[in-house]
Parts: C-alpha cells; sequence; structure tokens
C-alpha cells in the first residue's frame, strides 16, 4: 500500500505561483513514476504532469513552460511549480503514484484545491 498527502493549494490571482507538494509513505518502491492530475468542475480528470524514476518528465501541452515538476527521492516527495497561473488553472490537483507491470493500480492523494481569480 502506499499512502500520498498533498499540501499547497489555495487562492491566487492571475500570474501568480503555487507550488504543491506530494509525500508518498508506505510501500513506494513498487512506485515508477509519480505526478499530477486535474479536474475542473464538469470536465474529466486530466493529467498535468508526471515525472518517472528515470527522471523523465511529461506534461499537458496547456502546462508546458509554466509547470515544473520535480521530485526529492530522499522525502519520497514530487513538487509541481506552478507559474504564470490562469483562471483555467482552476481545479482540484490529485496526486498520483503508478505501480507498474502485472500489478499495474494508480494510487491517488485526497486532492486540494487549486483557484485562480482573474
Amino acid at each position: 500500500q502506499v499512502q500520498l498527502v498533498e499540501s499547497g493549494g489555495g487562492l491566487v490571482q492571475a500570474g501568480e505561483s503555487l507550488r504543491l507538494s506530494c509525500a508518498a509513505s508506505g510501500s513506494t518502491f513498487i512506485l515508477n513514476a509519480m505526478g499530477w492530475y486535474r479536474q475542473a468542475p464538469g470536465k474529466q480528470r486530466e493529467l498535468v504532469a508526471l515525472i518517472g524514476n528515470d527522471d523523465k518528465t511529461n506534461y499537458a501541452d496547456s502546462v508546458k513552460g509554466r509547470f515544473t515538476i520535480s521530485k526529492d527521492n530522499a522525502k519520497n516527495t514530487v513538487y509541481l511549480q506552478m507559474n504564470s497561473l490562469k483562471p483555467e488553472d482552476t481545479a482540484v490537483y490529485y496526486c498520483n503514484a503508478k505501480v507498474p507491470g502485472p500489478l499495474r493500480h494508480d494510487y491517488w492523494g485526497q486532492g486540494t484545491q487549486v483557484t485562480v481569480s482573474s
């Protein structure tokens, strides 16, 4: 089992920045990637950014150049630095951790609200 605890959401104005954190605990050695998804009201959950154990990253086109995902392996923590925030970034952001292979599985955090006012 893996537990994910997020922090760092809040209310900001357009153009400002926020940093989200996600701390993983439990059997973290089984994971091969961690990242962030988001879900806005009335919309499907979508990928924001992922980072693999090999440090390769993947970003949604809508956040490229504005968001940066990083990790601290010693702390089992993933960060999402969000700059130049836009009202359309408003959503609940969920931390995600992926288990590969035959036991393929996604773990999810409880979600943290990010609201960007115009």
